[in-house]
């Protein structure tokens, strides 16, 4: 009974995300902590305290951003031009849209689309949408930089300070495919084809958070490994 809690317990604590570990969880949490540090310093020192010289969607993007480096949503663009067409959306439709349920909806569901448009998908950005919409209606359309300009700033500091910070992590930011130092070249897999690997995504339907050249790098490790195997 005792080893049964022990297993229970155990799968509980195991991270969901494939190839996590406690180290990785370890380094972004540090990472985060530095991240959202210094940019909260920073733009303390360069807003009014009469405007928000931080904005919640950063917290979003600090998780992707040092706990996931390698997801294409936490790459530079995506946090950047996410974050900020996002925003710049959301204060468009709060000036043009009275009712703020509908606008709401609206700015979110925008900022998907023009996100996907634009190859700058961040989950973050759905919530500066809504923030914008939610702080718009107190805003004088003059005044829409008051929003602007932190989450631009904010993002831009974020990056930065991630780009500095996994020189140092061990993970390559932005992040590039690539064999892993030390280990044997990897053979491609037999018959194997980046077009093989869009056929079978188109097959299953989904989106899935890893890039087409990281996929195909993983299925040529465990082909290595199964060789491995098989030579007992």
């Amino acid at each position: 009974m005792f080893q049964a809690l022990s297993t229970t317990t155990y799968r509980i604590f195991v991270p969901l995300l494939a190839g996590a570990s406690l180290r990785d969880r370890a380094i972004g949490s540090i990472g985060a902590l530095i991240g959202i540090g210094a940019v909260g310093t920073v733009c303390l020192a360069l807003f009014p305290q009469a405007i928000p010289w931080i904005v919640a969607p950063i917290g979003a993007s600090a998780v992707l951003l040092f706990a996931v480096p390698a997801s294409p949503l936490a790459q530079p663009w995506s946090v950047v031009g996410g974050n900020g067409v996002s925003a710049a959306l959301g204060v468009l439709v709060a000036g043009l849209m009275p009712q703020p349920a509908l606008a709401a909806a609206l700015a979110v569901g925008g900022a998907i689309l023009l996100m996907s448009l634009l190859r700058c998908l961040h989950p973050p950005g759905g919530a500066a949408a809504l923030s914008a919409v939610i702080g718009g209606h107190t805003l004088q359309s003059g005044h829409a930089g008051h929003l602007l300009l932190p989450v631009l700033a904010n993002s831009v500091l974020l990056v930065a300070i991630g780009w500095l910070f996994h020189r140092f992590s061990g993970h390559s930011y932005p992040h590039r495919a690539k064999p892993v130092e030390g280990k044997p070249v990897v053979p491609a897999a037999p018959g194997l084809h980046m077009t093989d690997i869009d056929a079978a995504l188109d097959d299953l339907g989904e989106t899935f958070d890893i890039s087409r050249e990281d996929l195909a790098l993983l299925l040529d490790r465990a082909e290595l490994h199964a060789a491995a195997r098989g030579r007992g």
